[in-house]
């Protein structure tokens, strides 16, 4: 019976120290899309006679532009945010249900998407939206020489919140960046240049997930590897601090 109790006591106490479960959703944005169509039709009838012709025929054209508002999540960028919140040991993650063209939601009312089961299992999401997106290409002269430099930059900036699935209240609120860039120096006047995009945004991912688990790690009270490193579980999370809740 105490061999019992023990393992039952055991069982308790990894529960109890047991990480909280976080849903990572893709950056939500919205953009802008305008739509151009144009369409002609031309009709024509006629009948032929030995000595005339007689016939009708038609002209239609229409044109116009449609603008509307496309809704949808970034996924470029979500996997290292995943992998560096791993390193820092304060959460378990579960997978959410993506965000598609066809959800009934809108892609920034996560109260509702909590509501509908997109996050299932999950104690909480973070929820990141798209603040600025920037690529910049510049070819660079250098003094006194007959070389050049091309640089390809690319900085993501993204707004984010942790918010409790079952209170919907907003745990840790914050704004992280990444940045990244490919240089290459090219001599003479051949300025036909290959710049890795891919290797930039890989850099850029990396960057943004290190600065959104730093900055967890900082408002939470845990740490990242390498560091002094704060108890696991839910005693990360404040508990008793006014919270800021999201209608």
């Amino acid at each position: 019976m105490r061999a019992w109790m023990a393992i039952i006591g055991l069982a308790c106490a990894f529960a109890a120290q047991a990480a909280p479960k976080v849903a990572v959703t893709d950056l939500a944005y919205q953009a802008q899309v305008e739509e151009y169509i144009h369409t002609v039709n031309a009709q024509s009838s006629g009948q032929a006679g030995m000595y005339h012709a007689s016939g009708q025929s038609s002209y239609s054209e229409f044109e116009s532009l449609n603008s509307y508002i496309e809704q949808t999540e970034l996924r470029k960028f979500g996997g290292d945010i995943k992998g560096e919140i791993l390193k820092t040991g304060m959460f378990q993650l579960v997978q959410g249900r993506p965000y598609t063209a066809d959800a009934k939601e809108d892609v920034y009312d996560v109260i509702r998407r909590i509501k509908n089961g997109a996050f299932k299992g999950a104690d909480y999401v973070l929820f990141g939206t798209l603040s600025d997106i920037d690529f910049q290409q510049d070819i660079n002269s250098l003094d006194h020489t007959d070389s050049y430099s091309a640089v390809l930059g690319l900085t993501v900036v993204a707004d984010f919140s942790l918010i409790n699935t079952r209170t919907y209240e907003i745990t840790s609120a914050f704004t992280a960046m990444g940045e990244g860039q490919d240089t290459k120096l090219v001599k003479g006047q051949d300025r036909r240049v290959t710049l890795n995009r891919p290797r930039v945004v890989r850099d850029v991912s990396k960057a943004l997930g290190e600065d959104v688990a730093q900055q967890l790690a900082e408002q939470l009270g845990g740490s990242l590897p390498g560091q002094p490193k704060a108890p696991r579980g839910r005693d990360n999370l404040p508990p008793d601090e006014p919270a800021r809740v999201l209608n």
